[in-house]
């Protein structure tokens, strides 16, 4: 070997050795993701409807457990370091713009799935929430909590086994139809009109939601919806209330939740 050979897989090693993260899973703040291919089109994996758990699991779990870099996902968090099934992972949409997907790291169907509603697992809606300062990296400024929305889709309308959190920009329309209905919403679930289609809606108040679990109130909407999760789609969006800040809670069996939700961010400013 010579020894120019020598420097070059030395400098290599040490790059991938010391690029420690700032938080737990995640890259130091304002860092661009380097990989630079599409979410769900990595020749090995294909585009198939297992692809988002085999990004997480064999890529992104596996380059964090060695190297401490999150590529090709955002961010990974782990629990606990010694298993990969304990965490999640952000992941941008492959389909660009400021859309990122929330992953749990072990195999997980969908909403119905019962993990949703174990007490000891994680709260994902509140992880998401967290990371919705991708999207302020992503445009380039700040992005008000009252423009951001989180969506599960319902089974019949997920692309993806694998369950995942949607992180975009509301629709202009959805933005406008929930500051309406704002002050009528209560911490009772009740019907709200958002751009033409009716949900059942109510409000979480706080800056966050890691007092408050999304999927638990929905399986408490009606005495039959725990056995058929499957058939909701669920909003989350953030909201300023007379009272303080919080949050707007969306289900229905009707049009997905993803469809309430821009990933040009244009509500924000940011453009198409």
């Amino acid at each position: 070997m010579t020894e120019n050979l020598r420097k070059i897989l030395v400098s290599v090693l040490a790059a991938a050795v010391f690029a420690l993260p700032a938080i737990a899973g995640s890259g130091p703040p304002g860092q661009k993701n380097t990989y630079t291919g599409s979410s769900t089109d990595t020749p090995e994996i294909g585009t198939g409807r297992d692809a988002l758990r085999r990004i997480v699991q064999e890529q992104c779990v596996v380059n964090w457990s060695q190297h401490q870099a999150a590529a090709p996902c955002e961010r990974v968090y782990l629990a606990d370091s010694r298993t990969g099934n304990s965490g999640y992972a952000v992941l941008a949409d492959r389909k660009g713009g400021a859309h990122y997907l929330l992953i749990p790291t072990q195999t997980m169907a969908g909403i119905d799935g019962r993990e949703l509603l174990d007490p000891d697992a994680p709260n994902y809606f509140a992880e998401a929430w967290h990371a919705r300062d991708l999207i302020t990296q992503y445009v380039g400024h700040t992005v008000a909590r009252t423009a951001i929305g989180l969506a599960v889709n319902t089974a019949r309308s997920r692309s993806q086994d694998q369950f995942h959190i949607h992180i975009e920009c509301l629709r202009q329309d959805v933005f406008e139809s929930l500051r309406a209905a704002a002050g009528r919403m209560t911490e009772t679930w009740s019907p709200v009109n958002v751009a033409g289609s009716t949900y059942d809606g109510l409000r979480i108040i706080g800056e966050g939601l890691d007092g408050s679990n999304p999927f638990e109130l929905l399986a408490g909407l009606r005495p039959d919806v725990r056995r058929h999760m499957g058939d909701y789609t669920l909003v989350v969006a953030g909201m300023q209330f007379s009272g303080g800040p919080g949050f707007v809670v969306l289900a229905g069996t009707g049009p997905t939740g993803e469809l309430l939700l821009d990933s040009s961010c244009a509500v924000a400013g940011a453009g198409g």
